[in-house]
């Protein structure tokens, strides 16, 4: 890949590149966003099959047992599951190009996907939370022993499996709301843990057992629906990294010419980062050499930044106190 200053000593290109788009690297761009969207999407559908089938399964043995706490975990995977149709439509919407309207594009539709995520964690515990106390109320008889046994270990391992391949992928594109989608499903598999031991408490005949572990389980979920509903807010406050922060002024007080960094911000539409900078350079700089600095400032920045996919820089004059002198050029960088 070309650098931007391979052509910065022939005068002819210079003036090219100052009046035409910087279109060399976009392409890649589109391409990793893309790339991130699809894995997202390959995410959500694999593990939407993994729990429908999951949750069919206990569905079965929950209605022919009468067990209020695989009653409860069969409701957490089912909701795990349908959360996928949200952020699907999110992952969809963000793939559509910016317009006159929507100028920074429609990423901003998977934070109002974690918020939907938040609410269906909230109405499974509900639910989980009604009917234990209901049978913790009216205690009713376990039947069906083994076949609850088997379904909590087989709900652990596919909520666990899930939840492992949610998270490493929602991290590696960044996208909050897959993280937590799969705090979500972690959360159903420990619940399915549970399940396994009100199957022993009610081999022992402790009638209590089940609805017990059933009100467990929603105290369990009630952990896991404050660290979602955290990540998603913080999400939704333009809340960054501060590492990331510091890593992308690190990276411009590398830039020759760069002598400050007056001003920087970063937020996430999305699953991609965006950023401003205000970086301080030799008021005695041409128009060319500012912008040239502006330019290598970008590239450092969408380069080695993780998931910074768009930077505008603006160069200031370092000039003296009262000077009437002011320079201000920007730079931007369109990405997707």
């Amino acid at each position: 890949m070309a650098s931007h200053h391979d052509h910065a000593h022939a005068p002819k290109s210079r003036w090219r590149h100052l009046l035409t788009p910087h279109s060399h690297d976009a392409a890649d761009r589109v391409d990793d966003a893309m790339e991130s969207s699809r894995a997202g999407m390959r995410a959500l559908w694999i593990s939407l099959l993994a729990l429908g089938l999951t949750a069919a399964a206990q569905a079965v043995v929950a209605y022919a047992s009468g067990s209020v706490a695989l009653l409860g975990d069969t409701l957490h995977n089912v909701a795990d599951a349908l959360t996928a149709v949200p952020l699907g439509i999110a992952f969809w919407l963000g793939r559509r190009a910016a317009t006159r309207a929507y100028t920074y594009g429609f990423g901003r539709a998977e934070d109002l996907a974690g918020i939907v995520i938040v609410l269906v964690i909230a109405a499974s515990a509900a639910a989980s939370a009604f009917f234990a106390v209901t049978r913790l109320l009216d205690p009713r008889p376990m039947t069906h022993l083994p076949w609850v046994l088997a379904a909590g270990v087989i709900g652990f391992a596919g909520n666990e499996l899930v939840a492992r391949y949610r998270i490493t992928v929602g991290r590696r594109i960044g996208s909050a709301a897959l993280v937590a989608d799969g705090l979500h499903a972690r959360t159903d598999g420990f619940a399915s843990l549970a399940v396994v031991l009100a199957a022993g408490g009610a081999a022992l005949g402790w009638r209590w057992a089940d609805p017990v572990i059933g009100l467990a389980i929603t105290v369990a979920i009630g952990f896991v629906l404050k660290d979602a509903a955290r990540e998603v807010y913080r999400r939704l406050m333009d809340r960054v990294d501060p590492g990331l922060v510091d890593r992308a002024e690190r990276e411009l007080r590398l830039i020759p010419g760069v002598r400050d960094i007056s001003g920087l911000r970063m937020r996430w539409v999305g699953h991609h980062l965006h950023a401003e900078a205000a970086v301080v350079v030799d008021a005695a700089l041409s128009l060319m050499a500012a912008h040239e600095i502006a330019a290598d400032a970008e590239h450092q920045l969408t380069h080695h930044v993780p998931r910074l996919t768009e930077a505008t820089v603006h160069v200031d004059p370092d000039t003296h106190p009262g000077a009437e002198h002011h320079l201000r050029i920007s730079h931007t960088r369109l990405g997707v």
